[in-house]
Parts: structure tokens; C-alpha cells; sequence
């Protein structure tokens, strides 16, 4: 199976202590964040988990603790963007966030790691030309280390209104303007542009609208075949084919206090959750309540041992 660390948080950039002490000790409780009473226990055996995927704006904190991860198969989005603290008001300085990029890297290899330019919105402090501009100085310095940029425009969610208010949507002349010069770009500096849940508009362009978080694109990661139930392949309403869900994440945890952040309601009960933080807690936030339901995950390997087993078959008759 696939547990996912980073739709709701930032794990690796905030608590990546508590993630290792979770590894270690081999199982972590997961509220529902509809329904807080409910817990789920999923087992972090390695046994039963194929690939750990991570989210992140800052992989530094993480890059020591590399080799608690090795038994597990990984995949690293991180997420670069031109925006200042005007908008990122935690997220360190782009050149040690791309340094960072390539060490990580150098560790897993470039088909386990995605380089995010997302959300983009377009306001005076960051017009169209800017993006280009930032875009191509980055793909420069992350060419080599990456075959993946993955790309979106900015969604208004309802958190995103208030907590960055007269924002608004790309249009669709900009989004194709953009869309085209992203596209260019990348290809120059060997990297595929693949839009997240945007539909295949960019498609006729040279872009990858298959999804992001693919099963084909875990499966190059970590060299194998996945046999990944149905229920797992969301489609997001047909935009894309992304495996998401399972994610040990909470809302309303992310210290890096992004203007455009959809999972955090505003920076009071971030702040409030993050002092609730006990890295030795098997719940990210606070700890267990009177009231828990827990009950355990039912898991296992995804990995398509018949077809590994016929690789390696095959690799003998060549012998």
C-alpha cells in the first residue's frame, strides 16, 4: 500500500522527528477529520508499505534521517515557487530549498523525486512575465536532478477566500500563455510539465494530463509492478488518475502559513494545533481522547510479486 504524508501538512519540514519515532515504533493514529471520535491505526511495517510519498516546501529537515526510509520505496513532491514571504511568510529561501532538492536527489533518484510549481496565481507582484522568468531560472538550476514538474492554477476553496483575500483565478487566455512557455521550458531543461487536476487543456501543448500522483509514476519509483485496488485510483471527477487518501496528516498543522494553503483555516488554530504537537505522541496532534474508536487499517503490499517473479525469470533465460 501507499500511505501519503503530505495533503493536509508538512511533515518532513515541521515534524519530521515525530514521523521518524512513528517508523521506528512501526504504526501511527490518524484521526478522521470529519469525524474526530473515529481513529484508524495503520500499521508502517514495510511489509505491507510499498511507497511513503511526501509533500513539502523545506526537505532539508529530513535529508539525516535518510536512512530510516530505506526499506520503503519513496516518491518527493517539493514545491518551488517565485513567491516571497509576502505570501510563503516560513518557507526558506528558494536557492537552499533547491539545494535541498538536489541532495534529495542524489538519495532516492530523479524518478523518485517531482519538482511542484503550484499554485500559480497572477497578480501586479507576480504578472505572467515574472512566472516565465522565475520558471526558467529554476528548471536551470534543478535540470538533471528531475524529469517531473508538476504545475496547477490556483483553486478559490472557500479557506483560500479568506485567508487570501481578491485573489482570483487565472484566466483561461493565461493559463494557455503560461500553460505554453512552462511547457517550452521544461522540455529545454528535460522535463515533463504534468497539470494537476486541470483537465487535458494543456495537453494539445506537449503536457502530461494523466495526474501527478499516478500509479504509473510510483510504479517507476520504485521498480515495480502495483496491483492498486480500485477504490485507491480517485479520479478527482475525471480531471486525473491520482492515488490519493491514506494520508497520516491533519489540517490546520502547517507552519509555513501559505497565503493560497487549502488545508489550513487561518493561522490562529495552526499555531494552537502546533503547540499540541508531542513528538512522541502516535497522533500527530495532541494525543488519545476518552471517547476513540480506533480501529485498524486493513493493508498490504501492492506489489505485483507474479510479475516480479517473471522479470526475474526472463532475466535468467537471457543469462
Amino acid at each position: 500500500m501507499i500511505i501519503q504524508t503530505g495533503m493536509r501538512t508538512d511533515i518532513p519540514a515541521f515534524y519530521h522527528k515525530w514521523l521518524i519515532n512513528r517508523i521506528e515504533e512501526g504504526y501511527v493514529f490518524v484521526r478522521n477529520p470529519y469525524n474526530p471520535k473515529s481513529v484508524t491505526r495503520y500499521s508502517l511495517s514495510s511489509e505491507v508499505v510499498d511507497l511513503i510519498v511526501f509533500c513539502t516546501k523545506n526537505p532539508k529537515p529530513m535529508l539525516s534521517h535518510m536512512d530510516v526510509l530505506k526499506p520503503y520505496g519513496q516518491y518527493w513532491f517539493v514545491t518551488i515557487t517565485p513567491y516571497g514571504s509576502d505570501i510563503e511568510p516560513n518557507v526558506p529561501d528558494k536557492e537552499t530549498v533547491m539545494e535541498s532538492f538536489k541532495k534529495l536527489s542524489q538519495i532516492v533518484g530523479k524518478d523518485s523525486v517531482g519538482w511542484r510549481y503550484d499554485p500559480v496565481f497572477i497578480n501586479k507582484d507576480y504578472p505572467v512575465r515574472r512566472h516565465i522568468s522565475e520558471f526558467e531560472k529554476m528548471a536551470e538550476t534543478l535540470s538533471g536532478y528531475t524529469e517531473t514538474c508538476v504545475i496547477s492554477f490556483i483553486d478559490i476553496y472557500k479557506k483560500v477566500k479568506c485567508n487570501f483575500p481578491g485573489i482570483e483565478e487565472v484566466s483561461e487566455e493565461n493559463r494557455i500563455k503560461l500553460g505554453k512557455e512552462f511547457i517550452r521550458i521544461a522540455s529545454k531543461y528535460g522535463m515533463t510539465i504534468k497539470p494537476c487536476a486541470e483537465g487535458n487543456e494543456l495537453e494539445a501543448y506537449g503536457a502530461d494530463c494523466s495526474g501527478c500522483m499516478t500509479v504509473n509514476t510510483f510504479e517507476k519509483a520504485i521498480n515495480n509492478r502495483l496491483n492498486v485496488p480500485k477504490r485507491k485510483n480517485n479520479q478527482r471527477n475525471g480531471k486525473c488518475a491520482c492515488i490519493l487518501g491514506t494520508d497520516i496528516g491533519a489540517y490546520d498543522t502547517c507552519g509555513h502559513l501559505c497565503k493560497y494553503c487549502y488545508a489550513n483555516t487561518n493561522n490562529v488554530l495552526v499555531k494552537e494545533n502546533m503547540r499540541k504537537h508531542n513528538e512522541k505522541s502516535p497522533f500527530l496532534i495532541g494525543d488519545s481522547m476518552p471517547d476513540d474508536i480506533i480501529h485498524d487499517a486493513v493493508q498490504e503490499s501492492w506489489i505485483d510479486w507474479q510479475m516480479q517473479l517473471d522479470f526475474k525469470n526472463y532475466g535468467d533465460r537471457l543469462i
